[in-house]
């Protein structure tokens, strides 16, 4: 929450009667308007204040769950934090640089695997049940086919770090019953964990049987390291899991663009990452590899396999040096690409049947009408007697047609 709206809650705690909006405006300064605002709408979206319309003016009120537990604990205190272990019992623990390559390798790792189980540098420790949770509307598989990323898939692969960790989470979240794991306790150690301290060492003897199982399905994405000592085992949040506690409307934890696309259709991408490398390899023609430049070209059919699996010609993630140009992209690329991508969409494809040898006029007409009233009718010609129905009142055609033979 916005500092402010951190202010309306301390002020409205103890109020059990709705609050109006004139009376709110009153508690900040006039130049604070556009603050004011800003403050009110979190507070709607988090669903902590209750707007009350009236025909004379607009009441605001506390959720009165909110309101309950949060005025319990000011009074009677609630469980603290964990705290670190002291630094004499465990041993040496990760930098922060060494976390955070720690926690990228993990991530990328586990993206990687999306994009295609074999172009993971090495294996994971993913369980199958794990993946398939993880999966879940990310890939399709076809009969005797490898998976293949869906148009989520992608679409995934390009979001923020912080939406895609978040999207993991509520998948995780929604299919925790199935282990039999209480959503409540799984939500409110999420929380916890975010509010951790970054690369402090936290006792694994403290958590619960489902948390230590859900820790280490967490360490496996990346978002705690576990380490074992003489006696103790512990785990270290890294800046991952504490980005729980961070707004995906937060620019800091969006991603910098790092592609260069010129008007031959060349494309530089200035990244060392192996995965960014397999990302730009789903809609280009990837032709090496430097230490910190991935250099390609943009051709027809490689942007055709991309178009068929779901990436549309909108989406762009240019360098920052060119990201603030208009176009940021050669507009004779932008161009091209929306062409070729029309090119795809020229032809609709529709499951249907074809009908012909009538035994009369009198059956094609009712046949056709039948078609028609249910907009099934694809085409006809009327003089040889002939149509093309969508195959889903076939079923209902061959009723009538049955019928009318009778």
């Amino acid at each position: 929450m916005p500092p402010l709206a951190k202010k309306y809650v301390l002020q409205m705690l103890y109020i059990d009667v709705p609050v109006t909006a004139k009376s709110l405006e009153e508690w900040v300064l006039a130049d604070g308007s556009s603050k004011h605002k800003v403050a009110i709408d979190r507070l709607i979206q988090l669903r902590i204040l209750e707007v009350i319309d009236r025909k004379k003016e607009t009441s605001y009120k506390l959720n009165p769950t909110f309101q309950t537990n949060l005025r319990k604990h000011l009074i009677y205190g609630g469980i603290l934090p964990r705290e670190p272990m002291p630094s004499n019992v465990t041993v040496r623990l990760p930098t922060s640089e060494e976390l955070d390559a720690y926690a990228h390798e993990q991530w990328e790792c586990f993206l990687l695997q999306l994009i295609s189980s074999g172009q993971a540098e090495k294996p994971t420790n993913f369980s199958s049940s794990m993946m398939r949770i993880f999966q879940r509307g990310l890939l399709c598989q076809r009969e005797k086919e490898a998976p293949r990323l869906t148009e989520s898939g992608f679409q995934f692969l390009l979001m923020d770090t912080n939406a895609q960790l978040w999207y993991i989470i509520r998948e995780y979240i929604s299919n925790s019953e199935e282990q039999g794991v209480d959503q409540a306790d799984l939500i409110a150690f999420l929380l916890e964990l975010s509010f951790h301290t970054t690369g402090e060492a936290y006792n694994m003897n403290t958590l619960t049987d489902d948390q230590r199982a859900m820790i280490k399905d967490l360490s496996d994405l990346g978002l705690v390291k576990l380490q074992q000592g003489r006696k103790d085992s512990w785990f270290i949040p890294t800046k991952l899991a504490t980005n729980l506690s961070v707004s995906l409307t937060d620019s800091s934890s969006r991603k910098q663009g790092f592609v260069v696309v010129e008007t031959n259709f060349r494309m530089y991408a200035y990244s060392s990452s192996k995965l960014h490398c397999e990302i730009l390899r789903l809609f280009s023609r990837v032709e090496y590899q430097l230490p910190n430049l991935i250099v390609g070209a943009i051709t027809k059919e490689s942007l055709y396999n991309a178009f068929e699996n779901g990436i549309a010609a909108e989406q762009q993630n240019a360098h920052p040096r060119v990201a603030e140009k208009l176009p940021s992209v050669p507009e004779n690329v932008t161009d091209q690409i929306r062409l070729w991508e029309t090119d795809l969409n020229r032809v609709e494809m529709t499951p249907a049947h074809f009908y012909d040898d009538f035994p009369s006029r009198d059956v094609f007409e009712a046949a056709s009408d039948l078609a028609r009233v249910h907009c099934g009718l694809l085409w006809e010609d009327a003089k040889k007697m002939r149509m093309v129905v969508k195959a889903e009142i076939h079923m209902l055609m061959r009723e009538q047609l049955r019928g009318q033979n009778k």
